[in-house]
């Protein structure tokens, strides 16, 4: 009886460390590994394709690379775990990646949490929302910031699956 006690103890302690909300960014290399390929639908290929990815490429063409006003938007997680000047893991998060929308991936990369939608929003995965894409895409707040259409963004980004 007390190895079950503790053993159902050990198990709750384990499941509190893992939705303690501490979730860290990780980067699009280990989001690719399984998001890449015909089979996964060319989802990494399809970012790659697309601005977004190219974010901060684009800085590079304007001098504004180290422009922290600028890195909020054209990285992953500008000094929240993610981009950070100078560092050397930093081009692991340029551009806008899949981290950049959905969250830090730390824990529902794990296929057993990415199969259950419910329990990958409980280990950071976020839901997509428009107000998730206007923090960046805000004329108010650049001046470089195009004239945003939430439904027509989702429709040039879209990268669903389809189930087989």
């Amino acid at each position: 009886m007390k190895k079950v006690v503790l053993l159902i103890f050990c198990l709750a302690f384990l499941l509190s460390m893992i939705n303690s909300g501490d979730f860290k960014y990780v980067g699009v290399k280990k989001c690719k590994m399984c998001h890449k390929g015909e089979r996964k639908g060319n989802v990494y290929e399809k970012w790659q394709e697309r601005a977004h990815a190219k974010a901060f490429e684009s800085l590079k063409k304007k001098g504004e690379e180290k422009n922290p006003k600028c890195l909020e938007c054209h990285t992953t997680a500008f000094n929240k775990g993610g981009y950070k000047v100078d560092d050397p893991k930093a081009s692991n998060f340029e551009g806008v990646q899949c981290e950049s929308c959905h969250g830090p991936g730390s824990v529902y990369k794990k296929t057993s949490i990415m199969k259950n939608r419910e329990l990958a929003l409980k280990n950071g995965l976020v839901n997509i929302t428009e107000k998730n894409c206007t923090v960046c895409h805000d004329g108010a707040k650049c001046e470089h910031a195009k004239e945003f259409n939430y439904k027509e963004a989702l429709k040039a980004i879209d990268h669903t699956v389809e189930k087989k």
